[in-house]
């Protein structure tokens, strides 16, 4: 699993932890950091900086405050009215590559912008020693992390001596893409325009559609899978939960796991684990994250073995479990809901790489997005159900599951779902990407200038926001030219606004 340098941006844009599984948290971690080593322009040109911000905004006698990590890139800005681009920072750390690598940095060097990108409040370094404690997580929301961004263009302004001629357009991937389509949308006169990249605008407690959606990549030709790839992995899964049900120490000793499922939860996390290892395979296709799906429904229908058993389903999965950790350098799968559990509860801040207990608070608080398994349709293991996943819920932050609907139900209404009435904001989705089907796939004008969509049908995970590639797919290629007509028409648009 190597990127190559024009790869280095898969970036924390990809870093949808709104996935539920471990390994699937991993892969992005790997991605993380193959991110920051292969920036390929000079790191002098970026500056590190820090901004004071109010643990709520919205209490003024509330005086307490957290340091809100920042990088800016001046090396293509044609000072001084030239445009500002804003790389919007979501559930994870953000790096230097952020404004050094990309499509919105190849736009931004043409266009003359200044680049700019925000950490999310309370990941990475943006968050106080006492910041995971239960107690200190309500501060920790969407709704707060727009108003960071609000008083950070006003910081920004002052230090640089901006103005309204310099134009302001936002970008974002997943959870990020969603901020940018909502701080356009609650604070369009500080920024004219947002390209929201893969952005889940819909909040959804039982998502369900996700393990559907990866079940329909998998068939999908177009990309590499099959008919006969679907098949073979929902058989797989079947007979994993079929050896479970009966000797759980086989199905351990088969899969490479480090410990024998001792209770239902344990078995949970194994079936999750291996639904993550085809889950992040579809979700970044083609981006240089583990797998393709070509190659991976190779592995799942190759009919070339010698033995008829190591053609069955069952063994194939095996064999791709193999692969996972070969390439991974994990020695085995860790399987242990316990360990899961304790390390969710670690309210220490180990040098800014925790994500996970803050997203997983974000989810029962505002989103929801459990991938859950137990529809038809599902091509994984039926353990994994909404009740296994939201109980953690309660254990860690004491919310309770009968809460989680009308939580899920507010984000919708804030922000307006996936019917958002949002202007200048233009929303790109992949046709392989799960979720597309929380996002804003269909294009719909307001007075000639509203909700904007560009569906790349054969593309995954913020695909468009990488950098491009002599390996790219035609429509993938077309794509960011479509985006940058855009943002080029919005940065016309309002030079020509600028005259009036």
């Amino acid at each position: 699993m190597l990127l190559s340098s024009s790869r280095c941006l898969v970036l924390l844009l990809v870093w949808n932890s709104t996935d539920a599984g471990r390994i699937l948290g991993r892969i992005k971690e790997r991605v993380r950091n193959l991110s920051l080593q292969k920036a390929k322009q000079p790191l002098q040109r970026v500056k590190e900086g820090r901004i004071h911000q109010q643990l709520d905004h919205f209490d003024r006698l509330d005086v307490s405050t957290f340091p809100q990590r920042f990088f800016v890139n001046e090396a293509h800005w044609r000072r001084p009215d030239g445009p500002v681009f804003l790389y919007i920072g979501g559930e994870g750390p953000i790096s230097e590559s952020t404004v050094l690598a990309g499509h919105h940095v190849a736009m931004a060097e043409e266009h003359g912008a200044l680049l700019l990108a925000l950490e999310h409040r309370f990941y990475g370094d943006s968050i106080n020693p006492d910041g995971l404690k239960t107690e200190n997580l309500s501060g920790l929301n969407s709704q707060q992390a727009l108003a960071d961004l609000a008083v950070f263009h006003q910081h920004i302004s002052q230090s640089f001596s901006l103005s309204q001629r310099n134009t302001w357009i936002s970008f974002g991937g997943s959870y990020a893409g969603a901020l940018s389509a909502w701080f356009r949308g609650k604070f369009p006169h500080l920024v004219y325009g947002a390209v929201a990249s893969s952005a889940p605008v819909r909040a959804k407690l039982d998502f369900s559609a996700y393990s559907s959606a990866v079940g329909s990549s998998l068939a999908n030709e177009a990309v590499g899978g099959s008919e006969k790839c679907l098949v073979a992995v929902r058989d797989a899964f079947a007979a994993a939960a079929a050896l479970m049900g009966g000797n759980a120490s086989r199905a351990a000793a088969d899969f490479g796991c480090c410990q024998t499922p001792k209770n239902l939860d344990d078995q949970i996390e194994l079936m999750q684990n291996l639904a993550d290892i085809i889950m992040g395979t579809v979700q970044y296709n083609e981006e240089g994250v583990l797998m393709s799906i070509n190659e991976l429904c190779g592995v799942m229908t190759n009919t070339s073995e010698a033995k008829v058993e190591e053609m069955r389903p069952y063994n194939r999965l095996v064999r791709l479990a193999k692969i996972y950790r070969s390439s991974s350098g994990e020695p085995c799968l860790d399987i242990s809901h316990e360990k899961t559990v304790t390390a969710l509860m670690d309210t220490t801040v180990h040098s800014g790489r925790r994500t996970e207990r803050q997203w997983t608070y974000q989810t029962c608080t505002e989103f929801g997005f459990y991938q859950t398994c137990e529809d038809a349709s599902c091509p994984f293991s039926g353990l994994v159900t909404l009740r296994s996943q939201t109980e953690l819920c309660l254990m860690l932050f004491g919310i309770s599951q009968d809460s989680l609907p009308e939580r899920v139900a507010f984000t919708n209404t804030y922000y307006g779902g996936d019917n958002p009435h949002t202007h200048r904001v233009l929303y790109v989705n992949g046709g392989v990407d799960p979720w597309k089907e929380l996002s804003v796939v269909r294009r719909r004008a307001e007075g000639g200038e509203g909700a904007r969509t560009v569906f790349i049908q054969d593309a995954a995970h913020c695909a468009d926001m990488m950098s491009r590639r002599a390996t790219d797919r035609r429509s993938l290629a077309e794509a960011r030219q479509e985006i940058e007509e855009h943002v080029v028409g919005w940065l016309k648009m309002a030079a020509l606004e600028m005259m009036v």
